[in-house]
């Protein structure tokens, strides 16, 4: 229990067990169906190179509502300390929107899990094949087991998991662990042959050049790119928004500050037209999603401030419900 009478905070076990995935996914579904996009407002301070580190504030006023503010930072490297530590770790702080006054802090990292995988498995939801029963995780970070449970929830057709990592180590961890807890998981060593195998493909790197490639996607699949949240970084190549013809975004206002839209839109692969929506759109049933079972979906999570703001005003009131 917690004292709701006043400012609180709430630790990343209670974040979890107020919001699990399924919850969080439907109040995006909900929020992006009702409303427009907040105003919103990103800072991102990074390290001296060539540290990769990353501070992070994100801004949301959803006006006389809420008003959600992150800050959170991203060390790649926590992993390998000698006492490890997560590599997301931060504060979500909700403020009423008509008056300013605090309302609530929790845990960031939890929070930014959850709705990270909720913000892909809704795009999934909207644009995967039904019928998908393969998928493959590229990256087996802090976020793949998240994403691996938010994907079941929408597609209980799941039955089968592969899990590609640089470090052949984690995945083999990674693959033992959902095989207990999800379905029959597999680590794999040649993501080339991998990529053909899958319905839906997850990508959660930090890396700056394609690990996607487009010419080895199986047709009817629906690829969900993560991890390129600067403009440097990068995780599908050129042929998959050939092949696709176009792509999705969870918001279009941020698309410069993935270098999965931007560097393809300077280098004139990929046209503004062909940004064929967002979740805005989508959950609104103002433009159309999958078109056919052959068709090749693609979806940048890109993240914002916005997906924050909805899922800790979630947190909060099912806080203020117990």
């Amino acid at each position: 229990m917690v004292d709701t009478s006043d400012l609180f905070h709430l630790n990343a076990a209670a974040v979890r067990n107020l919001l699990p995935v399924e919850r969080a996914i439907e109040s995006l579904r909900n929020f992006h169906a009702e409303h427009d996009l907040p105003v919103t407002d990103r800072q991102v301070v990074r390290d001296r190179a060539p540290s990769p580190n990353t501070f992070s504030t994100l801004t949301a006023w959803n006006p006389g509502k809420y008003i959600a503010v992150k800050l959170v930072g991203l060390f790649p490297g926590n992993s390998e300390l000698a006492s490890p530590q997560p590599g997301v770790q931060g504060l979500v702080a909700l403020f009423d929107g008509s008056t300013g006054r605090p309302l609530m802090t929790c845990d960031g990292a939890a929070l930014t899990g959850v709705k990270t995988a909720a913000d892909s498995a809704l795009a999934m939801d909207i644009l995967s094949r039904r019928d998908s029963s393969t998928l493959l995780l590229v990256g087996a970070g802090g976020l793949a087991t998240e994403f691996a449970t938010a994907a079941r929830v929408v597609r209980p057709s799941i039955n089968r998991i592969l899990v590609w990592n640089r470090s052949s180590g984690r995945a083999e961890k990674l693959a033992a662990a959902l095989s207990e807890t999800h379905c029959v998981c597999e680590a794999v060593t040649n993501l080339a042959a991998a990529l053909p195998e899958a319905d839906i493909v997850s990508a959660l790197t930090a890396s700056d050049t394609p690990v996607v490639l487009g010419q080895s996607i199986r047709t009817g699949a629906h690829i969900d790119l993560v991890g390129s949240y600067l403009p440097e970084l990068r995780e599908a190549d050129d042929d998959l928004i050939i092949r696709a013809g176009r792509i999705y975004v969870d918001t279009k206002s941020d698309c410069g500050k993935s270098g999965d839209i931007s560097q393809p839109l300077a280098s004139g692969v990929l046209t503004e037209n062909m940004i064929a929506g967002d979740l805005f759109d989508l959950c609104a049933g103002k433009v159309p999603g999958r078109r056919d079972h052959a068709d090749i979906t693609v979806f940048k999570n890109i993240g914002g401030a916005h997906l924050d703001l909805a899922v800790a005003a979630e947190l909060y009131e099912r806080a203020l419900a117990l």
